[in-house]
């Protein structure tokens, strides 16, 4: 087996804010290797995209990692200057960000932008870049590339952003690709050809995916692994299989619960988690979903609890649970 292109080791993370630090990510820990496709998943608010942004680099000034690692193919992101990062983006690792829209500047053609995109790429001439953009938006799917290089993004629709997005983070064909809410603003149709498109990409592309979303069903489709994340922290991590029919974790389970795929009888009413995602400026002691769970005991509300592997590769953060 080779080694992971991706490591990630006990990251805490914490931002700036108004009347103190909230502590966005704490102590995650998780690997990906090469032609593996990872799905992180959980509530909005429970640090999905800060972890994203946090392995490409991208967290904003008022960011701070306090602990723990990051390190794309042994290299660690917090030793490597700005400009090292820059000349990893792009060839190491990439990202499809959320909003295809805002992934663009807006008074740049396609083209012009897919072309700029290559700047990294020496001895490669700029008719070269374009002939190279064009026939990557002809992999992704998109009919007439000649003239979506010509367009600009306010003229395409959401469903052709999200594709010249997802040809512009494989231009240089990076070792880890990163989707985040990829299917977020799409409407149902163009939602099963975005995940159609992801499916063939992961049949194609040999390196790492890492595919995060709050619509399990698109994991389902795509991903071998899972980690759940719940107020800054993984909770569960497994295969696939094991995390929808065996979880073990009682966020997991009361996750799944709520997905409508998952519903057999029909109902006027969608189940849903009681309370709330807890004030990450000031995380409670023990465990953070201890306020919401049903199994919750004394030592949930005071005691941090423990990382229990359960079987080889499925891991969850609880008391309550046994291997």
């Amino acid at each position: 087996m080779t080694g992971p292109v991706l490591q990630i080791d006990g990251l805490t993370l914490d931002y700036a804010v108004p009347g103190g630090r909230l502590h966005a990510l704490r102590n995650v820990s998780l690997s990906i290797k090469k032609g593996e496709v990872l799905g992180i998943a959980g509530e909005s608010g429970c640090g999905k995209s800060t972890l994203a942004a946090a392995m490409i680099g991208l967290t904003g000034a008022n960011a701070r990692r306090v602990a723990g690692t990051i390190q794309i193919d042994g290299q660690d992101m917090e030793a490597l200057t700005e400009d090292d990062r820059r000349r990893l983006r792009g060839r190491k690792i990439a990202m499809v960000f959320q909003d295809p829209m805002t992934a663009f500047n807006p008074v740049l053609t396609i083209g012009a932008q897919l072309t700029d995109f290559q700047h990294n790429i020496d001895g490669v001439s700029r008719a070269e870049k374009r002939a190279r953009a064009e026939a990557m938006l002809s992999r992704v799917g998109l009919a007439d590339p000649g003239l979506i290089m010509g367009r600009y993004p306010h003229e395409l629709s959401g469903g052709m952003r999200q594709r010249a997005a997802i040809a512009a983070a494989l231009l240089l064909q990076p070792e880890v690709l990163i989707a985040d809410e990829p299917t977020t603003a799409l409407d149902v149709t163009m939602e099963a050809q975005i995940i159609h498109l992801f499916r063939e990409l992961r049949d194609d592309y040999d390196g790492a995916m890492v595919i995060v979303t709050h619509h399990l069903g698109v994991i389902a489709e795509l991903c071998d692994r899972v980690a759940i994340m719940y107020a800054g922290e993984v909770v569960e991590e497994g295969p696939v299989d094991a995390i929808y029919h065996r979880a073990r974790h009682p966020y997991t389970r009361a996750l799944m619960a709520c997905d409508p795929a998952m519903i057999v009888a029909r109902t006027a009413r969608l189940p849903t988690i009681g309370g709330a995602l807890p004030d990450l400026r000031a995380p409670p002691p023990g465990c953070a979903f201890a306020p919401r769970c049903p199994l919750v005991t004394g030592r949930c509300r005071t005691d941090a609890p423990p990382d229990v592997q359960l079987t080889p590769g499925h891991r969850a953060l609880c008391h309550e649970v046994r291997p």
